[in-house]
């Protein structure tokens, strides 16, 4: 999720020094979880008896236990914020299809001379369907906003030459949604690009990793044990898997649905 140099970003095909998927860091944070409570267990058979005593285990209890704290709360903080921005971008989507509408209803109510305008409506809408639904799952991955037809669709409603005051209320109308569209599309834009950081990430990873060490440190080598270790450890994974989904809902496995604008382009031209 993670289109500038220096910056850093986590999700494929984003802006920044990291270029992977959602599946992947899920994959590495579930090895670094599970490795981690595995060398707990090695650590135990090579650490002297004293070292495993009940005031060490007393000892590692309650630091981890702060460790423990930090990391639930980090990881609710992102999982809320995550959805709090996939909902907010979903919102901006059906609000756009809905000015996508309207924008074309005043157009026809300005008259055949828009149609070359209400043309550029609907190619804008294809474009932006094939551009952020693609079937190579690219989406917004791309370093431009959804597409520059904003521009080409400001220039032909405001090359009309309204004939009355109907016409010059409409072609002022149909501007003012034009320009609203086009700061939609770029904040959509921006948001996609602000949407996480690799140290954050990293230092999470690492409180996970640590928090595994100390389960497998004092904990009996069993069935039951590396079971609960190994659902511990997709447990996170998923958890950190879905703080990236959520927040890059054009990218990946977990994607906004395009019916806003399908149904959009199926009212267009009417």
């Amino acid at each position: 999720m993670i289109a500038a140099h220096g910056r850093y970003y986590l999700h494929d095909g984003s802006v920044g020094r990291m270029n992977m998927s959602s599946i992947e860091i899920g994959s590495i944070t579930f090895a670094f979880a599970f490795g981690g409570g595995m060398l707990g267990m090695l650590l135990r058979t090579a650490l002297p008896e004293r070292h495993m005593n009940s005031d060490s285990k007393d000892a590692v209890k309650v630091t981890m236990a702060l460790v423990s704290t930090m990391s639930a709360l980090a990881l609710g903080s992102l999982i809320a914020s995550a959805k709090s921005s996939y909902d907010t971008q979903k919102n901006e989507l059906t609000d756009m299809s809905s000015r996508v509408i309207l924008l074309d209803r005043v157009l026809a109510h300005y008259g055949p001379e828009a149609k070359e305008a209400r043309d550029e409506i609907r190619r804008s809408v294809v474009g932006a369907i094939e551009q952020m639904w693609s079937n190579d799952r690219t989406g917004l991955s791309q370093s431009e906003p959804v597409s520059a037809s904003p521009e080409a669709l400001y220039d032909k409603v405001q090359s009309l030459a309204p004939k009355n005051d109907a016409q010059h209320s409409a072609q002022s109308q149909a501007l003012g949604l034009v320009i609203s569209l086009g700061q939609t599309r770029w904040l959509m834009y921006e948001q996609r690009a602000s949407s996480g950081s690799v140290p954050m990430l990293m230092v999470l990873i690492f409180w996970l990793t640590a928090l595994f060490i100390s389960f497998g440190l004092f904990a009996p080598r069993n069935a039951t044990v590396y079971v609960t270790l190994l659902v511990s450890a997709m447990s996170v994974s998923f958890a950190i898997f879905l703080i990236l989904e959520l927040n890059n809902p054009y990218v990946g496995v977990i994607r906004i649905s395009d019916a806003p604008l399908r149904s959009a382009l199926a009212h267009l031209g009417k």
